[in-house]
């Protein structure tokens, strides 16, 4: 449902027929979407990818992941070369390769807010434990898990991290972490959408309860908004790919969306239709009907016939 172009509701159907309006621009997921669970991508993927790029159809990578995450598909970016990070917080030019990334547009957290979120999360549930994602930064308290593979810039307290006066506090911070080691995923993501309201965006990509909370109003939905409005791209001519609840704005404002055959129950029920799992590459199984319906024809390098 639409009121005044605004989406309201996590469940919907396109309002337009998907064969009648051809894609523009095809907006997916990472971790449990386009990679693998080993976080490869796959040959046909990579091919799918290439095609839609050939044939004018731009792509965009849309992650919680932060940018200096972004090798594994660093490799697979064309013409544009931007990528969505921090579930919206950032958007990043990939063009240069590992390590040379560079920051297009950044919608942070303001230091502020994101005291009051942790304060609220502490007293709501207790046990929480917070780290803190900025541009060129990493910083966690000392009881955080070892989740991240990366040795963090420092430990200390969230609320020393978040001072004015902190380390790599010229820094904008992108996004807050917050885990439970007790409590239910989705448990954890209702209690802590009740206890900080509109002071910050809070959503789940992790199989574990662990938080991901950006600033008000900031989403991967919100920032790839802002991406189409700057290339006169509508909604109804997007396509979109995700597989957990913080795909669910991006799944219900594109005009049409793929839950994958992994997917959380919440990206079901925003999606406008089903694909395949990750493993079993379901966004190029997409990818190539769409390119199939409409003339185009994938390298012969894939190996992959496109009715199927």
């Amino acid at each position: 449902m639409r009121e005044n172009g605004r989406v309201t509701s996590a469940t919907r159907q396109p309002e337009t027929p998907a064969a009648a309006i051809p894609p523009r621009l095809i907006a997916t997921d990472l971790d449990g979407t386009l990679l693998r669970d080993d976080k490869s991508v796959s040959p046909r993927t990579i091919a799918a990818l290439a095609a839609a790029e050939e044939a004018g159809i731009e792509v965009f990578f849309v992650t919680g992941r932060p940018a200096r995450w972004m090798d594994v598909v660093s490799d697979h970016v064309h013409g544009h070369g931007l990528a969505i990070c921090g579930n919206g917080a950032a958007v990043v030019d990939l063009h240069g390769g590992p390590g040379t990334h560079r920051f297009v547009k950044v919608r942070e957290l303001a230091r502020e807010n994101a005291r009051d979120a942790v304060r609220l999360l502490r007293e709501s549930a207790p046990g929480t434990v917070f780290a803190v994602e900025q541009t060129y930064g990493f910083y966690q308290e000392p009881d955080y898990p070892k989740l991240h593979m990366e040795v963090p810039d420092a430990l200390a307290p969230a609320e020393h991290l978040l001072a004015s006066d902190a380390p790599g506090a010229g820094e904008p911070v992108l996004k807050i972490l917050a885990y439970h080691p007790t409590l239910d995923p989705d448990a954890f993501l209702t209690l802590a959408r009740l206890a900080i309201g509109d002071r910050a965006n809070v959503t789940r990509s992790s199989p574990s309860a662990l938080l991901e909370i950006s600033g008000p109003g900031v989403s991967k939905a919100s920032t790839l908004a802002l991406c189409c409005a700057e290339r006169g791209i509508s909604h109804e001519e997007v396509v979109a790919f995700g597989d957990m609840p913080n795909d669910v704005e991006m799944l219900t404002w594109a005009g049409q969306s793929y839950a994958m055959g992994n997917a959380h129950p919440d990206a079901v029920a925003a999606a406008s239709g089903r694909t395949a799992a990750n493993n079993e590459d379901g966004v190029a199984v997409v990818i190539e009907r769409l390119l199939a319906e409409r003339g185009h024809t994938l390298s012969e390098r894939t190996g992959h016939r496109l009715d199927g």
